[in-house]
């Protein structure tokens, strides 16, 4: 998963997982789906330009984990087939970080899952990202840019169906990640990540073979060249008018009612 906050634009780096547990990694996570209701939505759409935010939770059953990665977003699109949000430049948002401040891509991979953890207000530089999620589906796409709007590579993002409240949306990042470029050739990311988590405990075997599923089905996906890398998403670019969303003091909050 993307996560670099501090570094923005570059692609998706393991640093926004799981684990802020101390020094134990505790009980696995079983992949359940807590307070959604459902895989259908036909409650109040977000209108373009309306600012949400898009939320993960460590890993903990039923998404009730505490939310460690928040990234305020701009609605682009919200329909009941897609949810296309912008992440503009220069966003505030907060990210899991070492408890000393180190940035988690830093800690070796033995202990990157089992070290102290908090989070820390960041800020993304570089580029903007596109983020793309289709309703029920156990990923979301991105899309990145270099400078100039140079397209640069979609990111399939492997996590739990997100599920709506009237803020934004909450997931739980499964680690295993997929790149796919503008050649339609494409590469596993964080494997390792995955590996470890699995090792330690974060996910159970049977929430692993569901991941393994799921990216074994984004796969088939990217082969066929199916929606969205068929849509021209890359050729998309946000209104000018378009203020960034500023993150709230109470990014964390608990919603009163969550749906699919």
């Amino acid at each position: 998963m993307t996560g670099t906050g501090g570094r923005g634009g570059g692609e998706a780096r393991g640093d926004t997982r799981g684990g802020t547990r101390g020094d134990a990694c505790g009980g696995p996570y079983d992949g359940s789906h807590g307070d959604s209701y459902g895989d259908s939505y036909d409650g109040p759409r977000w209108a373009p330009g309306e600012h949400i935010l898009w939320r993960y939770r460590d890993h903990a059953p039923g998404l009730k984990g505490p939310v460690h990665i928040c990234r305020p977003v701009t609605v682009v699109q919200d329909t009941p087939e897609l949810l296309a949000v912008w992440m503009a430049p220069d966003t505030e948002l907060v990210k899991p970080v070492l408890a000393d401040g180190t940035p988690v891509h830093e800690e070796p991979l033995a202990t990157r899952y089992t070290a102290p953890r908090t989070t820390a207000r960041s800020r993304w530089f570089g580029t903007g990202v596109l983020k793309l999620a289709r309703p029920g589906d156990p990923w979301s796409v991105w899309l990145f840019w270099d400078h100039g709007w140079r397209f640069r590579s979609w990111y399939v993002n492997l996590e739990e169906p997100r599920t709506r409240w009237s803020g934004g949306i909450d997931s739980v990042d499964h680690f295993l990640d997929i790149s796919v470029y503008p050649d339609r050739t494409w590469k596993w990311r964080d494997e390792d990540e995955f590996a470890q988590a699995l090792r330690c405990g974060l996910m159970d075997d049977g929430t692993a073979g569901r991941v393994r599923e799921a990216g074994r089905a984004a796969v088939a996906l990217i082969e066929e060249w199916g929606a969205p890398f068929s849509d021209g998403w890359e050729d998309w670019r946000p209104d000018p008018g378009w203020k960034v969303p500023v993150l709230p003091g109470d990014w964390d909050r608990t919603p009163a009612h969550m749906t699919s």
